[in-house]
């Protein structure tokens, strides 16, 4: 068990300080068994029972006396196959964290070494542990429009290479960041509406502040989704070319043969009165002839620029 209490930045302390600290709200961190052994300290008058596998979003319910919810975060290493979930409970007193996973103590670690407070209150400790969850977010989406840019100029230089595998991955990828940014709003206006009271008025700006950030980085993932349905349209589109080009040249080709197999049918024929047959210059007439069929034709189709 963490206990914080929260002034200039957060100080550690003992959990016997939580309840002696006046008008100091506190910051908790424990794991699922230390909250069932502890709860009572902190007069929530809640029976939460955080279970990690049944976490499945990121969310904030309103009850009589407390503020519970659960966050669940994607790992932004790998979005579509790891995350981290833990869940808290808060009033205005101050907020606990319950979670085995260590992420909200890497959060809270990273806060302590990074932040100062001139005013330091529960809204913005909020305001600062939930944009660690996003503060990586723009250079990832950013690395995304780079590639997505580089794939795009492969594909429009005939490489074969540029797959559509990396453009899906990236779409998926995309797609969890959106959801998730989906419920951060939910929760922040859940908190925003400060149903119990628990927040200072003057303070539900940096709920605002939050939410207005998560609602543009929604936005500029929705704008990368739309880019990376971009790129395979034009993977697509270059495939077509590609096969329509084939089939051209395909076309060509037959058209190209179809007078030459008609002559060598015939004269393939044998008739006996066929004047031909006799003539001396007959074959190197019938050559001639194959000739300028074919050449006639390639200049027909390179005006026409079917070649």
């Amino acid at each position: 068990m963490r206990c914080y209490l929260l002034r200039e930045n957060l100080v550690s302390c003992e959990p016997e300080d939580l309840r002696n600290g006046g008008a100091e709200q506190f910051v908790a961190l424990l794991t699922p068994a230390e909250w069932q052994s502890e709860r009572s300290r902190f007069d929530m008058g809640i029976e939460l029972e955080p279970d990690t596998g049944d976490i499945h979003n990121t969310k904030a319910e309103v009850n009589f006396d407390s503020l519970t919810g659960t966050f669940q975060i994607p790992d932004r290493e790998n979005l579509t196959e790891r995350d981290d979930r833990f869940a808290f409970a808060l009033d205005e007193k101050g907020i606990v964290l319950i979670d085995e996973s260590g992420k909200a103590l890497e959060m809270i670690d990273a806060i302590r070494r990074t932040k100062r407070w001139r005013q330091p209150s529960l809204e913005r400790f909020l305001y600062d542990f939930l944009e660690q969850i996003v503060s990586r977010d723009l250079p990832i989406m950013e690395r995304y429009e780079t590639e997505l840019d580089a794939i795009e100029d492969a594909i429009l230089s005939g490489e074969e290479s540029a797959g559509l595998v990396r453009v899906n991955e990236i779409r998926s990828a995309v797609r969890e960041l959106q959801v998730h940014y989906e419920q951060l709003i939910d929760m922040t206006q859940e908190l925003e509406e400060n149903e119990n009271g628990f927040f200072r008025e003057e303070n539900l700006r940096y709920l605002h502040l939050f939410m207005n950030r998560m609602q543009r980085l929604h936005d500029a993932a929705a704008s990368l989704r739309d880019h990376t349905m971009q790129v395979r349209d034009l993977y697509h589109g270059q495939l077509e070319v590609r096969q329509n080009h084939i089939m051209t040249l395909l076309t060509v080709v037959t058209t190209i043969f179809m007078p030459l197999t008609l002559v060598a049918g015939w004269y393939g024929m044998n008739f006996r009165y066929m004047p031909e047959l006799e003539w001396r210059w007959g074959y190197v007439a019938v050559i001639a002839v194959c000739a300028v069929i074919v050449i006639v034709s390639l200049i027909f189709f390179k005006k026409k620029k079917w070649l």
